[in-house]
């Protein structure tokens, strides 16, 4: 009897062996997405994906430095800095960034910020609540005659690399002033960690106004304002109007799907939407069958999962689009 137990024991070691297990490291923007993805797909085939929410710019470095198996971030990398570090690239999903606030008595989708009015306020320009720029689009909310407090990300950031390039293009100004980046010079406020940090200091900070991932938004249960389409539609992050931008993103496998789809045109469209990037080492080719077989299991399986978070599936053309770019650059993939 002891012998046969001591025989099991070493037969249950060799399944947990048996099974994958793949790290990655980054954006904290789909990182709920990523942590459902994987809890399935744990579920479905016993291999263990491992994720931390560090931010677009901690995924990258370690992607680089070759720490992780793959580094997820939503600014992509154009093909010379691929190139440089021998790194592919692929889209997985599609999310919206949303600008909650916290005040009083105001009401999710109730207040209206024009999109250069929230350039204003993030550059320091518009200070109080009842400013005149924001009381004109808004004459049925009582505005508190109170400091505006802003909140931003205080590590290097996708969610801030997409955030600065709406405001780019929202104001003049502000491309002389801050420019689009992970990180940003910020007048003012308050920094918080991750898309996690941001929602917790603007849902404990009265009189606040931050930018976060949609997921966090509704998972903290904060308050968003309504923004601009470019054809000036007043417009919420709803899944019509992140689709329709989404619609429009031109995506070329040639250029490893590089492509920013903020303030995409037409009526109905939200205009702070984004792709979410994975970075895998060219090198890594067996690593990179597993990280890719994790990834097609979602593209299959998940799409459900990924609206009810709050996120867009990528369209069904682009997945068969990052299917073949894995077929090109990766060997031995299963059919």
């Amino acid at each position: 009897m002891r012998i046969i137990t001591v025989v099991l024991f070493f037969l249950a070691l060799l399944d947990v062996n048996a099974a994958q297990r793949i790290n990655g490291a980054g954006a904290s923007f789909p990182a709920p997405l990523y942590y459902d993805w994987a809890f399935s797909y744990q579920k479905s085939t016993k291999n263990r994906v491992n994720y931390q929410s560090i931010g677009s710019g901690g995924g990258v470095k370690q992607v680089v430095g070759r720490i992780v198996d793959f580094g997820a971030t939503d600014h992509p990398l154009q093909a010379n800095e691929l190139e440089q570090h021998k790194l592919l690239q692929f889209p997985s999903a599609i999310g919206s960034i949303v600008v909650v606030f916290h005040l009083e008595g105001v009401k999710d989708g109730t207040l209206r910020l024009k999109n250069s009015v929230v350039a204003e306020i993030f550059a320091g320009t518009i200070t109080r609540w009842n400013d005149p720029k924001i009381a004109h689009d808004n004459p049925d909310i009582e505005l508190p005659d109170q400091k505006i407090v802003t909140v931003h990300r205080s590590d290097g950031s996708g969610t801030t690399f997409n955030f600065s390039y709406f405001l780019n293009g929202s104001a003049n100004f502000w491309r002389e002033r801050f420019g689009v980046g992970k990180t940003i010079d910020w007048p003012g406020g308050i920094g918080g960690k991750g898309n996690e940090g941001v929602a917790n200091l603007v849902k404990q900070t009265p009189y606040t106004i931050g930018y976060v991932e949609h997921a966090y938004k509704e998972t903290n249960g904060l308050s968003a304002a309504l923004l601009q389409s470019a054809s000036g539609e007043w417009v919420a992050a709803e899944e019509e109007s992140v689709r329709s931008a989404a619609d429009g993103a031109i995506w070329r496998s040639e250029e490893h799907f590089y492509a920013l789809l903020a303030l995409q045109k037409g009526a109905n469209v939200y205009p702070i939407v984004a792709a979410t990037f994975i970075l895998l080492p060219a090198e890594r080719t067996e690593k990179n069958r597993q990280v890719v077989e994790f990834f097609d299991h979602a593209f299959k399986n998940g799409d459900e999962r990924t609206r009810a978070l709050g996120y867009i599936p990528l369209p069904q053309r682009t997945k068969e689009m990052v299917r073949a770019y894995w077929k090109e650059h990766i060997k031995g993939l299963k059919e």
